[in-house]
C-alpha cells in the first residue's frame, strides 16, 4: 500500500471520528471566524483570538460546573453524574476543539490540513485531564467537584487558547521557492 493511500485513509478516519463522535462542524467554525473578521476588521489575528478565548472561558466554566450538578440528586447522583460527566466532557471537548480551529483559521491555517489532527488530539487529552481533576475533588468532598469542574474547564479553555495563539503565530507557511 503506497504511503499516500495510508495518509489519505488516516485523514478520512480522523475527519470521520471528529465529525461523528464529537460533532465537529467545520462550517460553523468558518462562520464564526468570518463574523469575527467582519466585526473587528482592524484588529490583528491575536486580538481576535483573544476575543474568542474571552467568550469561551465563561462557557467552559459553566459547562465544567453543570456536568457535576447530577451529583446533587440523592441516591441516583452517581449514575447521573457519570452520564453528565461523559456528556459534559464531550461538550467541553467540542468547545475547545472549535476554539483552536477558530484560532488556526484566524491565523490563516488550513483547518482541513492533517497537521491539525495532533493539535486536536492534544485538546481532547487536555480536556479529559481537566475533567478528571474534578472527579478527584469528589473523593475529598461531595460539593467540591462543582467549583473545581468550572475552574479547571475555564482554565483549560484559556490555556488551550493561549497555546493555540503561540503555536499558530509561530508557524510560518512554506512559500514556494522561486524557479530558476
Amino acid at each position: 500500500m503506497p504511503a499516500q493511500d495510508l495518509v489519505s485513509r488516516q485523514s478520512i478516519l480522523a475527519d470521520q471520528f471528529f465529525y461523528f463522535f464529537l460533532r465537529l462542524r467545520k462550517e460553523r467554525i468558518q462562520k464564526v471566524v468570518a463574523a469575527v473578521n467582519a466585526a473587528y476588521p482592524e484588529e490583528s489575528a491575536e486580538q481576535k483570538a483573544r476575543r474568542l478565548i474571552e467568550a469561551q472561558t465563561p462557557l467552559s466554566f459553566l459547562g465544567g460546573t453543570l456536568m457535576h450538578i447530577p451529583r446533587l440528586v440523592p441516591g441516583l447522583g452517581q449514575a447521573f453524574e457519570f452520564l453528565g460527566l461523559v456528556g459534559g466532557t464531550s461538550a467541553l471537548t467540542r468547545m475547545h476543539l472549535y476554539l483552536i480551529l477558530e484560532i488556526a483559521l484566524l491565523y490563516g491555517k488550513d483547518i482541513n490540513d492533517d497537521a491539525r489532527v495532533p493539535e486536536m488530539v492534544s485538546v481532547v487529552v487536555a480536556t479529559g485531564l481537566a475533567a478528571g481533576v474534578s472527579l478527584l475533588a469528589g473523593a475529598i468532598n461531595t460539593m467540591l467537584p462543582l467549583p473545581v469542574g468550572g475552574i479547571t474547564a475555564s482554565a483549560a479553555a484559556r490555556l488551550i487558547g493561549e497555546e493555540a495563539i503561540r503555536l499558530y503565530s509561530s508557524i510560518k507557511e512554506l512559500a514556494p521557492s522561486p524557479s530558476t
